[in-house]
């Protein structure tokens, strides 16, 4: 397939290392009558670092994706040759674009990948935990409500869960995942291709003893589930109804069950919401 073929290139660019930049990537780059950048600077300096003259560079992100998309399927419909980037590694992964290939694909315009640098798959199969099976989960939700509920998704998935977060949220959000997962082992991968790479293995349930001042793009793996005991459902009803006898503004259900969350081990809110349900009733019914 001719590299000027007019399509939509997904181009996997490096995560650090700049001769990590494949010889097709490198070509389509140059040629593609213009590139999608999620930050154009930082793309710009990627080009200057591997000797790239890109013909144009146009901004593409989450604020203005959807703006962007019917220019870039025009240009496409008139056999124009357009390239897609992320800052770093595979794009759609955790970056825009989905929505531009799905619209592609609707419209019969065609796209191609072109393989590369990934930090999920970097991590994996660097970081020593079980690989297969595993469930990416992108960049962490702001919020920690966000965060609770996505590890308490996963909470009973087989196989290893693979994130994106910010170092200033890093400790905060592995105590919130060793409370809603359990014990298991986990890596944290920083800086990966780049000087400074390391990886940190770590029990879940340790993670408070990681350094404070870690920097850097950094990647998460936490190993698959453990075999735990969970905790009898005669002790979690005892400690409902302990918590909902002791009352105030902190009473309320879903309140409870999260504070009983904490104290006990296996139970998802969600279980633990469905008890207080259900003892309600049975107590109403005596």
């Amino acid at each position: 397939m001719p590299l000027t073929a007019p399509r939509l290139w997904i181009v996997a660019t490096p995560l650090g290392n700049p001769g990590d930049l494949s010889p097709r990537a490198r070509a389509v780059l140059t040629e593609a009558d213009f590139v999608l950048a999620e930050d154009t600077r930082r793309t710009a300096r990627l080009f200057r670092d591997c000797g790239i003259e890109a013909r144009r560079l146009l901004s593409f992100h989450d604020h203005n994706e959807a703006d962007r998309q019917e220019h870039v399927l025009r240009a496409l419909r008139e056999g124009q040759s357009v390239a897609l980037v992320s800052d770093a590694g595979t794009p759609l992964l955790a970056d825009p674009g989905y929505r531009l290939v799905r619209a592609c694909r609707k419209e019969g315009l065609a796209v191609s990948p072109l393989p590369g640098p990934s930090a999920p798959v970097a991590a994996l199969s660097a970081a020593g935990l079980p690989p297969l099976p595993h469930s990416f989960l992108g960049f962490l939700p702001r919020d920690a409500s966000g965060r609770d509920a996505l590890f308490a998704a996963f909470a009973h998935v087989p196989g290893s869960l693979i994130f994106f977060e910010r170092k200033d949220r890093l400790k905060e959000s592995l105590a919130r995942a060793a409370k809603l997962l359990g014990p298991r082992e986990a890596a944290v991968c920083r800086e990966l291709t780049k000087e400074h790479e390391e990886f940190i293995l770590i029990r879940l349930e340790n993670s408070e003893d990681l350094p404070d001042d870690l920097l850097g793009e950094i990647t998460v793996i936490i190993g698959p589930p453990e075999q735990v005991s969970r905790s009898p459902e005669n002790e979690v009803l005892a400690l409902l109804r302990q918590e909902m006898e002791a009352g105030g503004p902190e009473g309320k259900p879903r309140q409870v069950a999260r504070r009983v969350q904490d104290m006990v081990r296996g139970w998802s809110g969600k279980e633990i919401y469905a008890l207080i349900t259900a003892d309600t009733d049975s107590q109403r019914d005596l």
